[in-house]
């Protein structure tokens, strides 16, 4: 469609800007082209970001992001198709995700096509885990109070961190929902009735490391999905970190 677009954008010009706004052969699902130009203005769109038609977009993206946006500005037209990665918020779910975007110049425009990148892979919750444990080993309580207040070091997308105390059985940090620290992690059960927090109790008391899986709110998504959570014992504290199955259609 990217390709599509850029070559109605060449014929056209700023003719074909109409077409990329509205129903149409550039619109497929979620899918969609919206045209921004050097200074970052957005010149058209087919989804939601027709809201900032005329807006300079620069000022919506936090400031790790307008650097990397600027640099994609920079770019010239014989590099051809081009590929980035921002935060953006997803109309659907209402969160700033991960965007990636495939993009190229046209004069002083760039066609623009992405979709969002939300759902973690296992490496992905595997890398987390190993950061997360690591910090709880060396700062328990400065790891814990940043959890808890939702860094961005240990929150991305759908993943986060949790943290249980295995003296007290009870949850000391959450990343996603902060009302369940103090709660009894050995009683908890997932929404279909099977037990979460006692097997991997279990598996703790015999293994340094573990998987568990069970159904989960997805934070991202919102829906109830299949979760497979990590862990990793480190000192008196459970960490773990999970990532949750796409759902079949």
């Amino acid at each position: 469609m990217l390709a599509r677009a850029v070559e109605y954008y060449r014929e056209k010009g700023e003719r074909a800007l109409p077409a990329f706004s509205r129903q149409g052969e550039f619109i497929d699902g979620s899918y969609y082209i919206y045209v921004v130009n050097t200074d970052g203005i957005m010149l058209a769109s087919g989804g939601p970001s027709s809201a900032l038609i005329g807006s300079n977009i620069l000022k919506s993206l936090p400031p790790e992001y307008t650097v990397k946006f600027k640099k994609a500005l920079s770019s010239d037209e014989q590099d051809g198709i081009q590929e980035s990665e921002y935060r953006w918020v997803n109309w659907k779910t209402g969160h700033s995700e991960r965007k990636r975007v495939f993009y190229q110049r046209v004069g002083d425009a760039f066609v623009a096509a992405g979709f969002f990148v939300s759902r973690a892979t296992s490496e992905q919750a595997h890398t987390m885990l190993q950061k997360a444990a690591a910090a709880v080993a060396e700062r328990p309580k400065q790891t814990i109070d940043a959890i808890n207040s939702s860094s961005v070091v240990f929150l991305e997308d759908d993943l986060y961190v949790f943290i249980v105390d295995l003296r007290s059985e009870r949850f000391v940090a959450h990343g996603f929902n902060r009302r369940m620290v103090g709660r009894n992690f050995q009683k908890l059960i997932d929404p279909s009735g099977q037990p979460v927090g006692q097997p991997m109790l279990d598996m703790a008391a015999k293994h340094e490391q573990g998987q568990h899986s069970y159904q989960w709110v997805n934070p991202v998504s919102r829906e109830i999905e299949t979760k497979h959570s990590y862990f990793k014992v480190v000192g008196p504290y459970l960490v773990s970190v999970g990532y949750y199955d796409k759902p079949a259609r």
